[in-house]
């Protein structure tokens, strides 16, 4: 019986959609924002602010940055900087993830980046609707799925990854035993194994579970080797 042909995966291209309607307003100073390191147990939350022109045509192989290969987000990232009227990064660090919640240090770091671009007119924003958040921003609208489908988010999205990305890839010349460069601190196989035999450094979210598990799994092993050698 012959096999079935696969359906190609189509993969949604971003458009100026979102932002040619401000744009017909006269609200020209647009930004996309987006964000990544939400999900990972180490590692600072990144955001990125994008300011394009409104004459500006797409990138060709700009779309959301999850459908990306590293070596096209880093070309990317390279084109988009220079087509960009103004690029603004922001991070909340492990700290803040810690004190804050991750869902309020991940709004933290996207104000951090649009504050880096003075002078905007509007903000488009990956996601659901923020409580607060126009009282730090502006003006702002947010739009789910916004990293697949409007191009300014697309290309935010990223600059984001490639920020996170290299600054994960550092840390691992610090700690090699998490294999950050290729995990980005998100908890693989890998790196919970590496987690549950060399514990936590000062950049593990001690607040996310996969690291509280493996450090009570360090603590009672402790214990038990303690108890083992009073027994003895």
């Amino acid at each position: 019986m012959p096999g079935r042909r696969r359906t190609p995966v189509r993969l949604i291209v971003p458009t100026h959609r979102h932002e040619r309607r401000l744009w017909q307003q006269g609200i020209e100073r647009v930004l996309g924002v987006d964000e990544v390191g939400v999900a990972p147990t180490s590692g600072a939350v990144v955001a990125a602010a994008v300011l394009m022109p409104t004459s500006s045509r797409r990138i060709k192989g700009v779309r959301d940055s999850k459908t990306l290969s590293p070596q096209q987000r880093e070309r990317l990232a390279v084109l988009i900087r220079r087509s960009a009227v103004a690029v603004g990064v922001g991070a909340a660090s492990v700290a803040e993830i810690d004190r804050l919640n991750i869902y309020h240090a991940t709004h933290l770091a996207m104000i951090r980046a649009i504050r880096r671009i003075p002078g905007h007119d509007h903000v488009l924003v990956d996601g659901r609707r923020i409580v607060g958040f126009e009282e730090h921003v502006g003006p702002y609208t947010a739009i789910v799925d916004g990293d697949a489908v409007c191009y300014s988010i697309s290309c935010a999205s990223i600059v984001a990854k490639v920020v996170r990305d290299r600054m994960m890839t550092k840390l691992a010349r610090r700690y090699p035993q998490y294999g950050w460069e290729h995990n980005a601190g998100y908890a693989t196989a890998d790196h919970r194994d590496a987690l549950r035999l060399h514990g936590a450094t000062p950049f593990h979210r001690r607040s996310f579970a996969p690291v509280q598990e493996a450090l009570m799994g360090i603590q009672q092993s402790v214990v038990f080797d303690w108890e083992e050698e009073v027994a003895t």
